[in-house]
């Protein structure tokens, strides 16, 4: 059985790894292909799934969908020929034979359609929580006309999504698929992939830091500045400067920031922001080990550990996450802050960290889905402008606190660790919106049955 997989975009290329992986396990007879319509495709590489046709590096990196600047630059480096080319490559493909499953938005599901063949399709950006609460009612800044559409995918969305020859839809929460169900797709609820690999288990080792009391351990918050540059150094300068307002507010208690920079980035340009502000480095050998893997606020309030992570897909201990990173974390200390920059122990970050400043997509959503509450702040783009970070608290509900700027995170953060019934709330509604491990393993199960149709 041939098997190609369409995605449009590094974190939907992420996605699609973690299910090609999983159908790897259980159906050894397939042959698998990719084609990356976004970007160039790294992880299938790594992987060694073949890409077919032609794929491209775009200036926007993804983020046409804000139009003005990031689209006329990807317009001018040829998007329009490109996709054509992409898509006459898929009719090929389809004309000898085999299934297609597409892994992102409208545009895999398109080139899906378009094809002729089978195809599934695994829903990565849209959720109804964009317009609806955890009951399922409509949230009071949903317009007339979304009511009047009635979902978050669109009428012609839909439409593609109820084909004869689409034979599974896996949308990223419960909510959309009942919603979905309700026109006839063939919807499952198998959870999101974007959790696969994440719990609240103590297997990572804990970060070390410097701690004058050893009887407690410090706060832990995690600082996630986003992936792509400039940006990403640009949220960091506003991180930082919230950094210095927990200080202030946090003044006899230790605490422990963790930056989680993406491998992909140089490093040495957020340790020189820090340098800046009056942060100094510190040997490794002034450090102690955490005495709670999983943060200091307790047990009580963290969710239940799950089964057996636009912006960027991210795994703990993932070999495609880039080489770029450093060998060893840096680390730097003021007043009673320890710092810890780090590009290779993000899945011990998450699990130490009590709660997040952040400013980042998908990174931002794995945080929340382990039932901690996290801090979100509007950048100055592409991404992370105020349209971004209010539909994310529209997405994440009650696990994020959206706050107008850095002065303002201190005493949010005092606020929150004051309310143990939001904190209760929070640890809830993250598996709610974002579900438990091993999404993969059902997903890549489910596409045996229906997809693939192998017994």
């Amino acid at each position: 059985m041939k098997l190609l997989v369409l995605s449009n975009g590094h974190g939907e290329d992420g996605i699609a790894i973690c299910i090609i992986e999983q159908l790897c396990k259980i159906a050894d007879e397939l042959e698998i292909q990719a084609l990356p319509i976004v970007g160039m495709g790294y992880a299938y590489s790594k992987l060694g799934i073949p890409i077919i046709g032609e794929v491209q590096q775009m200036p926007s990196g993804g983020f046409i969908y804000m139009g003005g600047n990031p689209l006329w630059a990807d317009l001018n480096d040829g998007l329009i020929s490109l996709t054509f080319r992409q898509i006459q490559t898929v009719r090929q493909w389809a004309n000898r034979g085999g299934v297609i499953l597409a892994v992102g938005d409208i545009v895999p599901l398109l080139f899906a359609w378009m094809s002729g063949c089978n195809y599934a399709f695994v829903g990565t950006a849209k959720s109804d929580y964009y317009l609806r609460d955890s009951q399922g009612e409509w949230l009071s800044q949903t317009s007339w006309w979304e009511r009047r559409l009635g979902s978050v995918y669109l009428p012609w969305e839909r439409w593609l999504l109820s084909r004869k020859r689409n034979l599974a839809v896996f949308p990223r929460d419960t909510l959309t698929t009942n919603i979905l169900k309700r026109s006839g797709i063939k919807a499952y609820d198998l959870g999101n992939p974007m959790m696969d690999g994440f719990s609240l288990s103590n297997s990572q080792k804990p970060i070390p830091h410097f701690q004058r009391n050893l009887s407690s351990s410090p706060l832990s918050i995690l600082l996630l500045p986003g992936s792509r540059m400039p940006e990403a150094i640009n949220n960091w300068q506003q991180i930082v400067t919230a950094v210095s307002q927990v200080i202030e507010q946090f003044p006899t208690r230790e605490l422990l920031f963790l930056a989680a920079i993406a491998p992909s980035l140089e490093s040495k340009a957020f340790q020189e922001k820090l340098l800046a502000q009056d942060w100094q480095l510190i040997a490794s050998d002034k450090l102690s080990l955490a005495s709670q893997a999983s943060g200091s606020l307790g047990k009580d309030y963290l969710a239940p550990e799950g089964e057996a992570d636009s912006a960027q897909f991210l795994r703990p201990n993932d070999p495609t996450r880039g080489a770029c990173q450093d060998d060893a974390p840096v680390y730097l200390r003021k007043q009673n802050a320890t710092l810890c920059l780090t590009q290779n122990s993000y899945g011990a970050c998450l699990q130490q960290a009590d709660l997040a400043i952040a400013m980042s997509g998908t990174a931002t959503e794995q945080f929340v889905g382990l039932g901690k509450p996290a801090i979100i702040m509007p950048g100055n783009g592409p991404q992370c402008t105020f349209a971004f970070v209010e539909a994310q608290t529209r997405l994440l509900g009650s696990s994020v606190t959206l706050v107008t700027n850095p002065q303002e995170v201190g005493q949010t953060i005092s606020s929150l660790l004051s309310d143990q019934q939001k904190l209760q709330e929070i640890a809830q509604n993250g598996k709610i919106r974002m579900g438990t491990p091993g999404a993969a393993q059902r997903i890549a199960l489910k596409l045996k049955e229906t997809l693939l149709k192998i017994d």
